[in-house]
């Protein structure tokens, strides 16, 4: 019995150290954007305000945990009162501040030493709303920091998100979202 536990907390303290954390590095100029088309006129959101995590076991892509948030009072369309509309008519951010992605890395092709293409799986949340989404994503290694690019289509109605209309004429139903960002590694 006293050999068992002894493996188990060998096999346990060793599959801890071989696992990395790595997380958004603020330091890092991170951008997340949305991208709405209106027959009258189009308009952007941007933000850097995103944080999270990836974790993984040492040198495997596939598997790696991963978990985003972005907090939606910050984005900014260039327009103060665009702006306020925006979280107040539409996403409430006063009940739902934040859009988070929780998933996992299912598919990691490996383009070169530096460059993955990947596919993940997972749970999108905004306006309250959970859905199950897959979206790929370009991730960079640089030694201890990793890039990630990404751009994915979010349906308004997916997220009981009520479609704003621009002077009578609705906007896009879909929200195209692109994401640039960074995460350092987590020393220990």
């Amino acid at each position: 019995m006293r050999k068992l536990l002894f493996l188990l907390v060998v096999a346990l303290t060793t599959n801890i150290a071989t696992s990395k954390e790595h997380q958004v590095d603020n330091s890092k100029k991170n951008m997340v954007k949305f991208i709405s088309d209106a027959p009258v006129e189009d308009f952007e959101g941007i933000t850097s305000s995103i944080d999270g995590y990836m974790f993984n076991e040492e040198d495997a892509v596939e598997g790696t945990q991963i978990y985003f948030e972005v907090d939606l009072n910050t984005l900014d369309t260039d327009i103060g009162l665009r702006n306020r509309h925006m979280r107040e008519n539409y996403l409430h951010t006063d009940k739902y501040p934040l859009a988070t992605y929780d998933g996992v890395i299912t598919e990691a092709k490996k383009i070169d030493e530096k460059h993955y293409e990947v596919k993940t799986k997972g749970k999108f949340k905004v306006h309250g709303v959970e859905v199950e989404k897959d979206i790929e994503a370009d991730l960079y290694v640089y030694g201890k920091i990793y890039h990630v690019k990404t751009k994915f289509v979010v349906p308004l109605s997916d997220h009981n998100i009520e479609i704003p209309s621009i002077m009578t004429v609705k906007i896009d139903e879909n929200m195209d979202l692109r994401l640039d960002f960074f995460l350092n590694e987590v020393t220990k």
